[in-house]
């Protein structure tokens, strides 16, 4: 699903233990860059068949930073 490490345990408590829509995945979409929901990151990505995880530039949570690529 996603690489391991941080960014796997901030997908896997969205999904399973929170509310995933409150989640927003900042990621690359070619020169561009996407906010939205990670409920519909997931089905957008086709559980990340169509977007592979190493897009993903930020995940936040009610305005906070959970991860940042560098």
């Amino acid at each position: 699903m996603v690489r391991k490490g941080i960014l796997q345990e901030i997908f896997s408590k969205a999904l399973y233990a929170d509310n995933p829509s409150a989640y927003i995945v900042t990621y690359r979409d070619h020169e561009n860059y996407k906010r939205i929901a990670l409920d519909e990151f997931i089905l957008l990505s086709e559980n990340f068949q169509l977007i592979p995880a190493s897009r993903i530039i930020s995940v936040e949570l009610h305005g906070q930073i959970l991860y940042e690529k560098n």
